[in-house]
């Protein structure tokens, strides 16, 4: 694990380059949001799941999976704790009895709307050092990176 401290006293080679540079802050970002996330009584999990359940509506576990990026085994952890506090609910497929849909409840949506609050906080500590125009820079920049490896790789 790097320190702060340490990433700033790294070589100048390795501040230069952009995988390291992208690494470092997806590490130092995840850590900030896990850790705001954990206040929250929340993980970044049930987040992925609510939102994409309020995007998609009612989707099977194994459509949940995919969306989300979570393994099937995972998924299915994530929503059993998500129905244990009442957010989603599980029900049979009533076109195939085999699989199970996942529904966001009334609580589910309104918890949803609390993480945004939450995410929205975190993310502005995160990107404090960012002006507006720069934040949208850096989204854009990302998105692009993104969406032109995820094809390759089979994530996003």
């Amino acid at each position: 694990m790097t320190h702060h401290g340490e990433v700033t006293r790294s070589p100048a080679r390795l501040r230069r380059l952009p995988t390291r540079l992208l690494s470092l802050a997806a590490m130092l970002s995840d850590r900030l949001v896990n850790e705001g996330l954990a206040h929250a009584d929340a993980r970044k999990w049930h987040y992925a799941v609510l939102a994409t359940l309020e995007e998609a509506g009612p989707v099977s576990q194994a459509e949940l999976s995919r969306r989300t990026g979570i393994y099937r085994s995972d998924v299915v952890a994530v929503i059993n704790e998500l129905a244990g506090r009442g957010l989603v609910e599980r029900a049979p497929d009533p076109a195939d009895r085999r699989r199970n849909v996942i529904t966001m409840t009334r609580q589910g949506l309104d918890r949803l709307r609390s993480l945004d609050a939450v995410l929205a906080a975190l993310e502005d500590e995160v990107l404090a050092p960012l002006t507006g125009p720069e934040r949208d820079q850096l989204t854009g920049l990302l998105t692009r990176l993104v969406d032109h490896h995820a094809g390759s790789t089979g994530c996003a």
